[in-house]
């Protein structure tokens, strides 16, 4: 008999959040004498015999688990979930749990309102594309987790549109793109119609998250020559939008305020500048101030006639000079 986890039966007792309530379900079906399991005898790559979900699910996690043996497995989860309904609904999610928490997590860190909200759309996403999945084509997983991955971003395009409450008398202004996340970056150019939100998302899928263009293609029914196109055609009006040149502060932002203040100052090198040149000037001053001291023009200076100055020598004056007294 397999025992629920201590962790769980702590958060059963708490507020408890979708992906928590979804874990302590899922345990509850796999607990006791006869827990859910599924017929593998014939699903190559799995023990010859009946497996109870939460092995099955640590099997297929494994790296060596072939990715046809997880696309079997998969094939017949949603098999029975479309065709007896909630039991099976829960155990598609309960195996998909690793999966949901990863993208609730990565999605739950950049949303600002709150987690059960985000996390309800994933699991809304996923439940949802249970039901619309095709099972013919491999990748059901995968396809699985990208719908539940698009139903929770559209929540945080949302959550980013809608304007933050502030106190009275506060007030804030975002900073200057380019600015924050990529992810949020890309929201930003959806709110302001840079890009559609298919746009946005073929962005961050095959260049945040490394999904192949000819997989998104194929999830999204165009051409992979199509997907390359709109691809390099988005990303074109997402450049240009981020060159675009900053808007000017709010003249009443304190914080702007100071920062021009600053700015007004002269730079450094101008205040070194102007430091050398106030040195040069003072030292001109002084030599000027020696020079009069030293060269005298009044009745008193000069070197001949003994501080008075050299008297004009008349043409018939004899040319020595007298002495000094």
């Amino acid at each position: 008999m397999r025992a629920i986890p201590s962790t769980d039966r702590a958060a059963a007792g708490a507020r408890e959040l979708p992906l928590d309530t979804a874990r302590v379900c899922f345990g509850w079906l796999v607990t006791g004498p006869r827990p859910l399991a599924l017929d593998v005898r014939a699903v190559r790559g799995l023990p010859n015999r009946v497996l109870p979900l939460d092995e099955l699910r640590d099997r297929l996690m494994r790296r060596s688990c072939p990715k046809a043996t997880r696309d079997a497995v998969w094939t017949e989860l949603v098999k029975r979930a479309r065709s007896e309904g909630a039991t099976w609904t829960l155990a598609c999610t309960g195996m998909a749990l690793p999966a949901l928490v990863s993208t609730a997590r990565w999605l739950t860190s950049r949303y600002p309102g709150d987690p059960f909200d985000v996390q309800a759309e994933v699991l809304a996403g996923f439940i949802g594309a249970i039901a619309t999945v095709d099972i013919d084509r491999p990748q059901v997983l995968p396809r699985l987790r990208w719908a539940a991955y698009r139903a929770g971003m559209a929540a945080l395009f949302e959550a980013l549109d809608a304007p933050t409450p502030v106190p009275p008398g506060f007030r804030s202004t975002p900073p200057a793109p380019p600015w924050g996340h990529p992810d949020l970056v890309l929201a930003r150019a959806v709110r302001e119609g840079v890009l559609t939100r298919t746009e946005a998302d073929l962005i961050g899928s095959t260049r945040l998250e490394d999904v192949p263009v000819g997989r998104w293609a194929a999830d999204h029914q165009v051409t992979v020559a199509s997907a390359y196109k709109a691809r390099q055609r988005a990303e074109r009006h997402l450049t240009d939008y981020l060159r675009q040149p900053a808007d000017p502060g709010d003249s009443t932002d304190p914080v702007a305020d100071h920062v021009a203040a600053e700015l007004s100052r002269p730079p450094a090198e101008q205040a070194s500048q102007q430091v050398v040149n106030l040195r040069s000037r003072a030292r001109t001053e002084q030599t000027k101030k020696v020079a009069r001291a030293v060269s005298k023009k009044d009745s008193d200076s000069g070197l001949l006639q003994c501080g008075r100055s050299t008297p004009d020598r008349p043409e018939t004056e004899s040319s020595e000079v007298p002495r000094c007294a």
